[in-house]
């Protein structure tokens, strides 16, 4: 039978004397609801934090997230229901289930880096045990949080409270964690951070339940010293991130940065400088001139005439394949597409990265815009004569989207009559029916295809392919100073032998992306 108004068990709780409802809930009330908030932003930490480490390890951020998140609410659900089994002591049980959180999901990332530096091959394995047993721990707080508030504080209004805190933990998560908590704090301190909350949960309910847990000054000595491992591991995060990335990419980090794109690391070693983006080799300064001539200077000495004046190019946010184009007096001016700003700032600014690309970004000739490059050829309406295309592999559906036949028919509307564009277009050997899927992609927009081929020792053979509207017409001379192509050598980078060939290739759509599923199956089996 419910209570009715002015009963004890409504006393002192803010209740409308002509309703008998609830008006202001109790600070203990407001304090659990807002445990609600902090352990639904920080289950919700551990699972982005999980589906991020794995897009950096593993590649294809969509899937990695799909899976990921997918495997998390089925734990949490588990979790939901084993709590039914959960019947005495309950903010008992409770402060275990924060305690083993805080642990376990403060630890995700550094467990996870330390995991890939050392032992890669269990790396998957031991991503999915962990998000399995911190979606199950997850899964128990909330249905035991309504049931404590109900036996333990009688609140009446209890789903749609519960669920109200909880929902807006998610969502303050949901935006920070992109937009400051990565950028600003890195994966390992975000762990960190969210495992200090759930520390302060079970504080809270180590205070408040003191009368009713059972061993309490066992917990408290639990906590602090959960505390402080925690703590130790905030002051070394810096280290440990380091000696991690020092292990997985076999050289010195020089420099790392987590932005709301991507992982940017910088390593040198023996082959000098090297760029990762979330975990994939970029270029290497011993070889990356190889692969910069081969980009470039096919389509730019092919235009004719005085030489091209107007350039794009699209992505290449490292400045490279405009320290080429600037080699061409003719040039007025190159609009360099890069959807990161933090790359594009790095490379402007960085004295080792300066000497690299030749202090590229800052010529007066060039202009930087920060945009989704898609985006940007729907927006503008300007015509250029050459227009590189320098976007990473198609690993996943937001950069498959740029190797689209919806892209391509953009980029065909900005190219002049006169004008070429080049596509880099990954490795016609490993992935040969992605590379020719690419040239087949091109020509279903209308384009004139000419695929060619150069050794980039750091890739091994890689694509590239010129579209154009007019036949494409091999270069009767390069600018001087080049160190890889020379025109003796220039023709025999549009010959393919017999293992590279053209091959029957689907054209990749918007609507399904058959480039990403074909890319991962052949660099899979590689």
């Amino acid at each position: 039978m419910a209570d009715s108004p002015g009963s004890p068990a409504l006393e002192g709780r803010g209740v409308d004397e002509s309703t008998g409802r609830r008006s202001v809930p109790k600070p203990a009330e407001l304090a659990l609801l807002a445990g609600v908030f902090v352990v639904a932003a920080c289950g919700l930490v551990y699972e982005l934090a999980a589906a991020a480490l794995a897009s950096y390890v593993l590649g294809d951020s969509v899937l990695q997230f799909s899976t990921v998140i997918g495997s998390y609410l089925f734990a949490m659900g588990v979790g939901s229901w084993l709590s039914r089994y959960f019947k005495e002591q309950l903010p008992t049980q409770f402060l275990r289930i924060e305690l083993l959180i805080a642990l376990v999901g403060g630890a995700l990332p550094a467990a996870l880096l330390l995991i890939n530096a050392y032992r890669p091959e269990i790396f998957q394995a031991s991503l999915y045990a962990m998000v399995l047993l911190i979606g199950t721990l997850v899964g128990l707080e909330i249905p035991l949080v309504m049931r404590i508030l109900r036996q333990h504080l009688g609140m009446r209004q209890l789903v749609s409270d519960v669920l109200t805190y909880d929902y807006l933990g998610a969502l303050a998560v949901s935006i920070a964690f992109p937009l400051w908590l990565v950028p600003q704090l890195g994966l390992v301190r975000t762990g960190l951070l969210f495992g200090f909350m759930n520390l302060l949960v079970a504080a809270w309910t180590l205070w408040l339940f003191r009368a009713v847990v059972l061993h309490v000054r066992a917990y408290w000595i639990v906590w602090f010293l959960t505390t402080v491992a925690m703590a130790l591991g905030w002051s070394q995060a810096n280290r440990f991130t380091t000696l991690a990335e020092d292990r997985m990419f076999g050289d010195t980090v020089v420099l790392a940065d987590s932005t709301p794109y991507q992982r940017i690391v910088l390593t040198n070693g023996p082959w000098g400088m090297r760029l990762f983006l979330n975990g994939n080799l970029q270029f290497s300064q011993q070889d990356e001139y190889r692969y910069h001539e081969a980009l470039v200077h096919p389509v730019a000495s092919a235009f004719g005439g005085d030489g091209p004046k107007k350039v794009a190019v699209l992505g290449g946010g490292d400045g490279m394949a405009v320290r080429e184009l600037l080699r061409y007096p003719s040039v007025e001016s190159i609009t360099l597409v890069e959807l990161d700003p933090a790359m594009t700032r790095l490379f402007a600014s960085d004295e080792r990265l300066v000497r690299l690309n030749g202090a590229a970004l800052q010529s007066p000739r060039v202009k930087v815009v920060n945009e989704d490059a898609f985006q940007w050829l729907e927006e503008v309406d300007e015509v250029f004569d050459i227009i590189v295309v320098d976007f990473p592999d198609p690993t996943n559906f937001s950069i498959g989207k740029l190797y689209s036949r919806s892209f391509y028919a953009l980029l065909s509307h900005h190219l002049s009559a006169s004008g070429y564009a080049v596509v880099q277009s990954t490795s016609p050997l490993v992935a040969r029916e992605s590379f020719w899927s690419v040239e087949a992609t091109i020509a279903a927009a209308g384009l004139s295809t000419r695929p060619y081929h150069a050794h980039v020792p750091s890739f091994g053979e890689w694509g590239f392919i010129v579209a154009s509207h007019r036949p494409f017409r091999m270069p009767e001379r390069l600018p001087p100073g080049l160190r890889f192509l020379d025109m003796a050598g220039l023709p025999g980078l549009f010959e393919f032998p017999l293992d590279m060939q053209k091959v029957p290739a689907k054209v990749n759509r918007l609507s399904d992306q058959t480039l990403v599923q074909t890319y991962a199956r052949e660099w899979g089996a590689d």
